[in-house]
């Protein structure tokens, strides 16, 4: 007990001394939680609650065009600024470039007169089919002239699937009223009355939106509840940097032979080191769930909710600083140079990352990816994590993503004894 309390003594002032180790474990981490917590939660908002700046070009002076853009204003999607229907699409962009707006939409001028085209044929070939009417031959059924949209490049494909999905909604909704209206006055020979007209076009339906729990909760997950547990892994894993470079060093120093030389197993010089770092990163973990509890709410960003069972949460922290700690130790036996262990270290741990789901959301990876991604630990810490923080679970809940990263963490344990073994260091 006396060798290993003296040795994690010394790991622990070795570590001190480490100023550019502890600002890669500590600080950096921070920075990166609480940057990319923000920035994603910015991008909900804009989604969500914040309005896209649009420039509205309409050349049609139809009601059906004037429709249209009454939908689009009411959508609640877009910040509209209409333009002079006389401008032209250089014009429009060149307002763009200068951030005036993020899209355009330009509206044809025979945009009415297309629509109502539209819908003297689509209601002419319903009536038919009811035997209400006659033959639709020859009805004008040309091809509607399209929609213009234009687009910022900075709008990336999500967005702007999301924003043509508005439009279609708006398009369709206008393109329905007309149709309505048609097979009306066909039918009646007068027009549709508001009254009517308004119960076609109100929509009573809903949407519950309700987020699937273990704990039955409906709380919706944010993105600090996304963000926080991925970069607390990713600080974790980081302690390559520090901890494979002062394995490194004891070799190239020769601190592993005077070790040899003392009535002691260098085993236990290894498990200090390891104990002193599993001890940092659970410090990690404190310090990061701290920050998204306390400091978040005064940046304007969501506060993180701790999951209710605490002792699943410390768990999954410690076997996830553990497989840290291995990952660092089997990287600093292997490395032959500081450099070696720094840009290999580093290295794996984003690609471990990417394909792990902190950088990339797993469920987004090609089918042919599935399997590489159950390969690495990450994957798993974040699995575990994410079923605390995001399903509302307990720790019989995330057995099934514990297990498999206890055996990846016995894997490299061993893997990091054969190497020191191989080397005659042990």
């Amino acid at each position: 007990m006396f060798k290993l309390r003296a040795t994690i003594l010394k790991d622990v002032q070795i570590l001190t001394r480490d100023k550019v180790g502890l600002i890669f474990m500590f600080a950096m981490p921070i920075i990166l939680a609480i940057v990319i917590t923000a920035t994603q939660n910015s991008t909900f908002e804009l989604v969500n609650k914040n309005k896209v700046p649009m420039l509205l070009c309409s050349k049609d002076k139809g009601e059906p065009g004037k429709q249209l853009v009454n939908a689009i204003e009411k959508s609640g999607m877009f910040d509209v600024k209409k333009v002079d229907a006389n401008e032209t699409a250089t014009q429009i962009a060149d307002r763009m470039h200068k951030k005036d707006a993020l899209i355009a939409i330009i509206i044809p001028e025979d945009f009415s007169d297309k629509i109502k085209a539209k819908a003297r044929s689509t209601a002419a070939k319903a009536l038919k089919n009811f035997g209400l009417g006659e033959d639709s031959t020859g009805v004008l059924n040309d091809s509607l002239q399209p929609i213009t949209f234009m687009y910022h490049p900075v709008l990336q494909q999500s967005f702007r699937q999301s924003i043509q999905s508005s439009l279609r909604g708006a398009l369709q909704m206008v393109q329905t009223k007309q149709v309505i209206e048609q097979m009306y006055f066909d039918v009646n020979e007068k027009q549709l009355p508001d009254t009517l007209e308004n119960e076609f076009a109100r929509n009573d339906i809903g949407i519950n939106e309700v987020p699937v729990s273990r704990d039955g909760s409906k709380s919706i997950p944010t993105a600090t509840q996304h963000n926080v547990p991925a970069w607390t892994i990713f600080a974790m894993f980081f302690i390559v940097i520090s901890m494979g470079s002062s394995i490194v060093r004891e070799k190239l120093n020769g601190s592993f032979i005077r070790l040899k030389t003392l009535p002691t197993n260098y085993l236990i010089a290894l498990a200090s080191k390891q104990f002193t770092y599993l001890t940092v990163t659970l410090l990690q973990a404190a310090v990061i769930f701290a920050i998204g509890i306390y400091l978040f709410p005064f940046l304007g960003l969501p506060k993180l909710d701790l999951p209710a069972d605490l002792f699943g949460l410390f768990l999954v922290s410690f076997m996830c600083g553990l497989c840290a700690v291995s990952f660092a130790t089997c990287i600093g036996v292997y490395a032959q140079t500081q450099e070696q262990c720094n840009g290999i270290g580093s290295v794996s741990i984003v690609l471990l990352a990417a394909i792990g789901g902190l950088l990339v959301p797993s469920f987004a990876m090609p089918a042919s990816f599935q399997p590489v991604i159950k390969l690495s630990p990450l994957h798993w810490c974040l699995e575990a994590y994410y079923g605390l923080f995001l399903e509302g679970g307990s720790l019989k809940d995330i057995v099934a993503n514990i297990l498999p990263l206890l055996g990846i963490t016995v894997f490299i344990q061993l893997l990091a004894l054969y190497g020191l073994k191989r080397k005659n260091l042990i």
